[in-house]
């Protein structure tokens, strides 16, 4: 019997930590709507308004407090998450893939990925939410507000490719790094979304939770492909 990755038989600390931050924020989320008001089709979650307003310094449709080098820096970030970006992300890293001749982590970030995007695109048909109307939007959009698509989809495609990277890269250091890299990257995106008043924060945390539950869930079945390729099975480690 093949020898199996011990990351990949017991997942580690750090893929736990996902799943309960993920699975913690779902919970903060559906307390939000349950105390919530719905009025004219729109969901009114009670720490929107709050949050939103104490990013422009307490006054509706006021100015971002801080230099314009934050804001623009806002800008800069929040292009991270939008589609141009993500798909040259994961072409580039699909061509690496390709190089190293790892085809099945390639299927796998490109099935995971796609899909995840397709989703986010059909939820946000469905639910229909207006954007917010507390304060100036600092960019243009044009869809629906929920999810938020920049925090849905930077979190479905760059923890996707983190954790499944994870499972072909040796050493706790770099993986480590590899993750909390991610995290940072996915967190400054969604923040972004919220100082540019182009979403609701319910929004963005909604985004996040999908975003993050989807990656594992692709990492989950890498890691149950590699077991079977192995000869193993998560019941019958070796």
């Amino acid at each position: 019997m093949s020898a199996t990755p011990e990351d990949i038989r017991h997942p580690p600390w750090t893929i736990v930590a996902v799943i309960t931050t993920a699975l913690a924020g779902g919970v903060l989320w559906l307390l939000g709507w349950a105390v919530g008001e719905i009025g004219e089709g729109e969901l009114r979650f009670p720490f929107d308004r709050a949050i939103l307003l104490w990013v422009r310094g307490g006054v509706a449709h006021g100015v971002p407090p801080g230099p314009p080098l934050l804001t623009q820096a806002m800008l800069d970030i929040t292009a991270l998450g939008g589609v141009t970006v993500l798909v040259l992300v994961t072409s580039l890293v699909a061509g690496f893939l390709i190089a190293a001749r790892h085809w099945l982590t390639l299927a796998l970030v490109v099935a995971g990925t796609l899909s995840g995007s397709l989703v986010v695109a059909a939820v946000k048909g469905m639910v229909g939410r207006v954007r917010p109307d507390v304060t100036d939007h600092l960019v243009q959009v044009y869809d629906a507000s929920f999810p938020s698509g920049h925090a849905a989809n930077s979190a479905c495609v760059y923890l996707t490719l983190a954790l499944l990277l994870l499972q072909i890269t040796s050493g706790r250091a770099v993986k480590r790094y590899i993750l909390a890299a991610t995290m940072l990257l996915v967190s400054a995106i969604g923040a972004s979304r919220i100082y540019l008043g182009v979403h609701w924060p319910s929004d963005v945390l909604g985004g996040w939770i999908f975003g993050a539950l989807w990656a594992v869930a692709w990492w989950a079945l890498g890691s149950a492909i590699r077991l079977r390729v192995a000869g193993a099975t998560p019941s019958q480690p070796e």
